[in-house]
């Protein structure tokens, strides 16, 4: 349901894959604000981010792969998982030696 109505915005309706992205982006920067400001319910902004994070997703994919002569960038389909593992994989190092890890405390023996 994502790709389809990332594809519908982008394609059908000829908005472009960029402001496809851009619009499902700042709805989710809306919903953000809502929650933070508006004290908009928690279960509520959480499942209207979620579900246009799967549009987002797609529009992003597309606008990566797809050729400039169709209003992409061009990096084709193993060039944009390339990037995208490269970037996943370089934020789960990051994050796992940012953490605090607890010291190691020496058991104590009682013989």
């Amino acid at each position: 349901m994502g790709t389809a109505t990332g594809d519908l915005l982008a394609e059908a309706l000829k908005v472009g894959y960029a402001q496809s992205a851009l619009i499902f982006g700042a709805s989710i920067a809306i919903i953000a604000i809502g929650y933070y400001y508006f004290r908009m319910n928690a279960v509520l902004a959480f499942w209207l981010a979620y579900i246009l994070t799967r549009p987002l997703g797609a529009s992003m994919g597309n606008l990566l792969s797809q050729s400039a002569t169709n209003g992409g960038f061009g990096f084709g389909t193993v060039g944009t998982s390339m990037l995208f593992l490269s970037i996943i994989a370089s934020l789960v190092i990051y994050l796992s030696l940012k953490q605090k890890k607890p010291a190691l405390l020496p058991i104590d023996r009682q013989d």
